[in-house]
């Protein structure tokens, strides 16, 4: 009977449930990690375990991993914890199997199906990192704060904040991921820091300073103004900027339609 290995969806409690089924001495195959509300179907003649977040083991394995594998495996590792795939736990320990076996090398074996998984998985987040880090907008709020609203796919936002502490060091900024409900936050020449927001009235605030945003007609109109419309190709349009990405940017926040 397979063991499956419920864990929690973030690098400690992933690789808390590296720990637990690695130590189960029940054979690799005789075993599989997913996260606690993935949605998917409950598999039949498998048995559930639940794994609690603990940061000592989670510690080991990432010690483990530096050691016996690299400092690379354990970037590539940390950044599938941050993607959007579901069976990103799983990628992740049969990733580390190999891993352990072939030593730093596993990085650049793609022939491997568990190394190409996550090659797949960073090069997403990757992607989707480096396409916001040019499509942010910020706005400003009463307080002069400046406030960014996202919804990524993938749970970007610790790779975003030290692109925009670097270039708005001296700011007030808040980025906020609405998908997740919470924001990365930085004070004027300090670090940032990450935290929840699940609060309703975060919420008023961030619609009220996009609805006084005086700069945001001028967005329109330029983009507007400067557009040749015997020039418009919407296939260009949509795989230089996505249609997902254009609701969080003000020069396109009149309607989907209205951009092409």
């Amino acid at each position: 009977m397979k063991t499956v290995y419920l864990c929690e969806n973030s690098l400690e409690g992933i690789l808390s449930g590296v720990y637990a089924a690695w130590t189960s001495r029940k054979g690799h195959e005789n075993v599989k990690l997913a996260l606690f509300d993935d949605g998917e179907t409950i598999e039949l003649f498998c048995q559930y375990v639940e794994v609690p977040c603990d940061l000592e083991n989670a510690d080991r394995v990432i010690q483990s991993i530096r050691k016996k594998i690299s400092e690379e495996a354990y970037e590539t590792v940390y950044k599938a914890t941050l993607s959007v795939d579901k069976a990103r736990a799983d990628k992740i320990y049969r990733f580390l199997i190999y891993g352990f076996h072939i030593g730093r090398r596993v990085t650049d074996q793609l022939q491997i199906q568990a190394v190409y998984d996550i090659f797949q998985m960073n090069r997403f987040v990757d992607n989707e990192t480096h396409l916001l880090t040019g499509f942010v907008r910020f706005v400003e709020m009463e307080e002069g704060l400046l406030v960014s609203r996202i919804g990524p796919k993938n749970d970007v936002l610790v790779l975003l904040a030290p692109h925009f502490m670097d270039r708005l060091s001296g700011e007030n900024w808040m980025l906020y991921d609405e998908n997740r409900k919470k924001a990365v936050f930085h004070p004027a020449g300090r670090l940032w820091f990450l935290s929840e927001l699940n609060s309703s009235e975060w919420e008023q605030k961030l619609n009220k300073a996009k609805g006084e945003d005086e700069y945001e007609n001028l967005f329109q109109r330029f983009r507007k103004n400067v557009t040749i419309r015997e020039r418009i190709n919407i296939t260009c349009q949509r795989n230089h900027m996505p249609l997902r990405y254009r609701p969080y940017m003000p020069e396109f926040s009149q309607s989907l339609k209205d951009t092409e």
